[in-house]
């Protein structure tokens, strides 16, 4: 028998209903803060992703030539694609830009627990906003879709830190031009591995004082509050050309009266640990993390203020998140949360035999007209049988169509519930069901 491919799942009813839950809690959210959904292909050329990634990311695709002998790939994500379609048009679209998107990405990768090679993200984007009120909109659209499952602050925290404080630290160690994005790939990776480790690496990067330079990032990966942050670098010269800590601070001030103002404050924890590798960040980053447990990353984003303009679009700045199903799907697993129960059919047609298939027939199809979800037998079968199946399928009613009703051209109506049973005619059947449902 035909096996699965590894790293890709498939969806028998119950996961399905599971997935449309999570895509019916990210869409009505983003749409509560008044996003507007896109797609896009999900092939993609080969030089968009390494436009934006660096070549190296071909290790990680499912990419190959096609017959047209066109570098393609299957998208590993969705920011790519929003940043082209944005660019296209960026001199006709109303700014800011507030997109969202549910897609599946796939990725050429080892499957791991939380790590799959197929998986579903939602992606929310402001795009042609530079002030952090753009920041703290999109934090705050993550923090609700969070929350619209049932999770709180005690489930997850937002662990908020600034590539730009990273950057500016490194620029004053001497750390600048293409040094840079491997140290903060060391940064990003300090609590998971020993310090001797991250000290090799650090000389390998060809870091000077790789010991010293240690204590430094690993002073300023600790910090928790921004009492701490204005401390550590009123102590230090980091002021690079345009760039001054102080200023910078400021930002970190306003966004974090923003977020506190919005309702925000409990789940955000200022976190200087979290430095996120891609290379295309360029301000304030951030993650989303289960408090309990293996406490994994639920989503993460950050501001990216050059990608729209690096893939050939007017320069645009630009901040987003991404959201996968896969870890959100174990941690509501593991909350015992689950899909509203709602039962297959709203109505269960019984019929009395072969003479009454055609006026039952009829009666299904009149009631699926006005928007019913209708079941019936698709065979004959006996009363028991469908009535059992008629409290299988969740069902509200039972409509028997047998003898009798057709002779007096109507249906017997029974509550599947409370066991009351009346005899409507034809004519009442979708007022009386409608009045039920709409009750």
């Amino acid at each position: 028998m035909f096996q699965t491919l590894p790293g890709f799942r498939e969806f028998y009813p119950e996961d399905c209903a599971r997935r449309n839950f999570i895509f019916s809690k990210w869409r009505e959210a983003a749409k509560t803060f008044c996003f507007e959904e896109f797609d896009g292909p999900v092939l993609e050329s080969l030089e968009l992703l390494t436009a934006k990634s660096g070549p190296e990311i071909a290790s990680q695709l499912f990419n190959f030539t096609d017959k047209g002998g066109r570098e393609v790939t299957l998208r590993p994500e969705l920011t790519p694609t929003l940043a082209r379609m944005v660019g296209a048009k960026a001199g006709s679209i109303r700014r800011p830009v507030r997109w969202f998107g549910i897609a599946e990405n796939f990725r050429y990768e080892k499957p791991q627990k939380g790590r799959l090679r197929s998986h579903y993200q939602l992606n929310a984007d402001i795009l042609g906003e530079a002030g952090v009120g753009a920041d703290a909109e999109i934090i705050a659209l993550l923090i609700h879709t969070l929350c619209s499952f049932g999770l709180s602050a005690t489930d997850f925290v937002i662990r908020l830190s600034d590539r730009n404080l990273w950057l500016a630290l490194l620029e004053s160690k001497g750390i600048t031009g293409g040094a840079v994005v491997p140290v903060l790939s060391i940064i990003d990776k300090l609590e998971r591995d020993d310090p001797e480790s991250v000290v090799k690496k650090l000389n390998e990067a060809g870091v000077e004082d790789a010991d010293s330079f240690f204590k430094e990032i690993t002073a300023l990966a600790e910090i928790r509050s921004l009492e701490e942050l204005e401390a550590f670098f009123s102590s230090r010269q980091v002021e690079q050309g345009e760039f001054s800590a102080s200023g910078r601070l400021e930002s970190w001030k306003a966004l974090l009266e923003i977020l506190k103002a919005s309702g925000a404050e409990d789940f955000i924890r200022v976190d200087l640990g979290i430095v996120r590798g891609l290379a295309y960040y360029t301000g304030f980053v951030f993650e989303a993390f289960q408090t309990k447990g293996k406490a994994r990353a639920l989503a993460g984003g950050g501001r990216y203020d050059h990608l729209v303009e690096k893939l050939g679009g007017q320069p645009m700045p630009a901040v987003g998140f991404g959201m996968g199903d896969v870890t959100l799907n174990d941690l509501l697993l593991e909350k015992k949360i689950e899909p509203p129960a709602e039962g297959r059919a709203d109505i269960y047609v019984v019929i009395g035999g072969a003479d009454q298939r055609p006026m039952a027939l009829k009666t299904v199809a009149k009631l699926r007209k006005a928007g019913f979800r209708v079941d019936f037998p698709i065979k004959d079968q006996g009363f028991g049988k469908q009535f059992k199946t008629a409290d299988q399928s969740g069902a509200k009613f039972a409509l028997v169509v047998g003898e009798q009703e057709v002779k007096d051209r109507g249906v017997r109506v029974k509550n599947l519930s409370s066991g009351e049973e009346s005899f409507l005619t034809e004519e009442k059947i979708i007022t009386f069901l409608t009045g039920f449902f709409n009750c």
